[in-house]
């Protein structure tokens, strides 16, 4: 079935909220109406397998990994009505025009990923993407400290927080994050 109007759905929150989760929800809804969907992930996103997404839960989706967010472009086949970008962060800037494009191209288009990162600041071309989009989801986690709603991604180092200087992009999942709500979440300078 072909969109006659485009679209641009942003799945965000905090690592653990279910964002892949959700994404592969709405996927697999697609596939049931017998859309032709086509999901592309980062090639950086190696924790659970190269050529699927796949949610913390163990939920997967075939997926392609790209090198960067133009590669998409020349990856969509002709009959694809739907289009899933997981983990968005990790994307240049260029995906932000990539995805209008595709919106354009009266494609729906999913895209999933952190909207702020480790030290509680926006993530890459994310901003960008949830305000463009018309339809923005923001998911909560659990604390892992009290047990709240969490919207925060804590980095942990030996078991610490990490500082704020460090490296943005370090690829991992329960060995060194955790949810963390507002109260909990601590990103201490380097003295």
């Amino acid at each position: 079935m072909k969109h006659y109007v485009g679209s641009v759905e942003v799945i965000c929150g905090s690592m653990f909220s279910g964002k892949t989760e959700e994404l592969i929800r709405r996927l697999r809804r697609a596939v049931i109406a017998k859309q032709k969907v086509q999901v592309f992930k980062p090639v950086v996103d190696t924790r659970y397998g190269l050529e699927q997404v796949t949610s913390h839960a163990g939920m997967a989706f075939e997926a392609i990994p790209v090198h960067n967010a133009n590669e998409i472009l020349n990856r969509i086949e002709k009959d694809t009505t739907v289009v899933g970008v997981d983990e968005a962060q990790f994307f240049d800037e260029q995906i932000i025009d990539v995805v209008d494009q595709l919106a354009e191209r009266n494609l729906r288009v999913i895209v999933a990923g952190l909207d702020s990162d480790f030290r509680g600041q926006p993530f890459g071309a994310m901003p960008f993407l949830m305000a463009k989009a018309e339809r923005v989801d923001k998911l909560q986690a659990i604390c892992m400290v009290c047990g709240e709603s969490a919207s925060r991604t804590q980095r942990l180092v030996n078991g610490a927080p990490a500082f704020y200087e460090d490296p943005v992009v370090i690829v991992g999942a329960a060995e060194l994050y955790e949810a963390r709500c507002r109260k909990h979440h601590q990103v201490p300078h380097r003295e």
